[in-house]
């Protein structure tokens, strides 16, 4: 396996990658870290898997415990989707409207399918773009960068060329750093549904597309540094916190937390969800149907959707959510009010939850309080309508609250998506 892995090197040309599912397969043993002995059962990957995730002991299936398992993070598969030079990274950031100024080096970015664990604990794949810089060096920086809520499988970062979530990558790695943007379960090129929201499977496909990223670079004979610098919009706002929150706990043998930068999250998830059952915010009706969608897929939250949804929709809403609806698809098939879409009782469930939904709500609403062993520096904007700006105040106390260091920009009278926009650029000066 070894003298594979070493042709398979040689026969870069340049700084190029020798990025194949050859590669992948013949060398992800050897380049991973952590990883399992050849004589390893089920059971003792899904104590890895444990470990990767505090407080988490996915159940193992008996029919599986003599078989061997496959390292968490291992690749499977590794396409080439951009070869850019630094002109052309800067063009493509103009185009999506994000300053260039940072740019220094041209990019190279993969799409990299690897081994992951889905919201149950059982063996699953997804999908991840790994972009590193162009510039000769040996070591580079890690950053993980975490999206924001995605409905259609192909618009994550992977996938979609034109994505911000892709420019946002190439941002990064256009200043030095070895990016590591994950799609999620279920999105991108991964199978079955989104879990939007499950704390579990957004920390491990985090944590196992790092230990991917990891294994790509360093078939390119390249190494990437311990100290992760997180950053993610929206939804990848709470997702930051709790990737650094594992990381600073030691989920992995390898990574350690580096730095925070958390742009418009929902930190007071049952906050938000409350509004969008009041129609108090943009996009109201889509995104508590995610939600309620992709929960009670989770966690069972109606007995059938006509305890949630109103005739005709109960009938429609849940095919709409499968990955591969886009999301002006999903708003023309639904009306825009929470009021139209929900029966009046399961939004006063949403408005005021208890048991099992007020538990599972709770671990979402506290992502950030605890003390982070480096600054938090969260970003903003006070004309944000999707996700309210208390949202950043929310984070704020529970940080304040632990004596953590932190430090709110407001990003002005921005939108939702403008924002982001806004702060990637000071993101990326931050993390310099």
């Amino acid at each position: 396996m070894t003298s594979t892995c070493s042709r398979l090197r040689a026969g870069r040309r340049g700084r190029r990658f020798a990025a194949t599912a050859v590669l992948a397969t013949a060398c992800a043993a050897t380049l991973l870290a952590p990883s399992l002995p050849a004589t390893a059962t089920t059971a003792t990957a899904n104590a890895t898997a444990a470990a990767d995730s505090p407080g988490i002991r996915p159940a193992v299936a008996a029919s599986a415990v003599h078989q061997r398992p496959a390292a968490r993070g291992s690749v499977v598969s590794v396409t080439e989707v951009a070869d850019l030079t630094a002109r052309e990274v800067a063009a493509r950031l103009q185009k999506a409207g994000i300053d260039a100024a940072r740019v220094r080096y041209g990019v190279r970015a993969h799409r990299v399918v690897y081994r992951t664990l889905d919201a149950r604990g059982a063996p699953t794949t997804a999908s991840a773009l790994v972009a590193v810089p162009d510039n000769g060096r040996r070591r580079l920086r890690p950053v993980t960068w975490l999206h924001g809520t995605t409905v259609y499988r192909g618009d994550v970062a992977s996938v979609n060329d034109n994505s911000t979530d892709r420019a946002a990558a190439l941002l990064f790695a256009a200043t030095g750093k070895a990016v590591s943007a994950p799609d999620y379960l279920g999105l991108g090129e991964g199978p079955g549904t989104h879990p939007y929201g499950d704390p579990r499977a957004t920390v491990g496909a985090a944590l196992d597309a790092l230990r991917a990223t990891r294994a790509v670079v360093r078939a390119d004979g390249r190494t990437v540094s311990r100290r992760v610098q997180i950053s993610g919009f929206s939804q990848g706002g709470p997702a930051t916190m709790m990737v650094g929150r594992a990381l600073q706990e030691r989920a992995d043998p390898y990574f350690r937390l580096g730095a925070l930068a958390p742009i418009a999250g929902p930190f007071d998830l049952s906050t938000f969800e409350a509004a969008a059952a009041n129609d108090d915010i943009v996009r109201s009706a889509l995104y508590l149907a995610y939600f309620t969608v992709a929960w009670d897929r989770l966690y069972d939250l109606y007995d059938a959707p006509s305890a949630a949804f109103r005739a005709p929709y109960d009938k429609t809403v849940e095919a709409l959510f499968d990955g591969d609806h886009t999301s002006s698809e999903i708003a023309a098939a639904l009306p825009p009010a929470s009021k139209d879409l929900f029966t009046e009782a399961f939004l006063e469930k949403i408005r005021h939850p208890e048991g099992e939904l007020r538990r599972r709500l709770n671990a979402l609403d506290t992502t950030c309080d605890w003390r982070p062993d480096v600054p938090v520096h969260l970003y903003h904007a006070t004309g944000d309508k999707d996700v309210a700006y208390t949202n950043a105040r929310h984070c704020q106390a529970q940080l304040t609250s632990h004596g953590a260091t932190h430090h709110l920009t407001d990003l002005g009278n921005a939108d939702h998506n403008t924002s982001v926009r806004t702060a990637l650029p000071q993101v990326a000066r931050r993390f310099a």
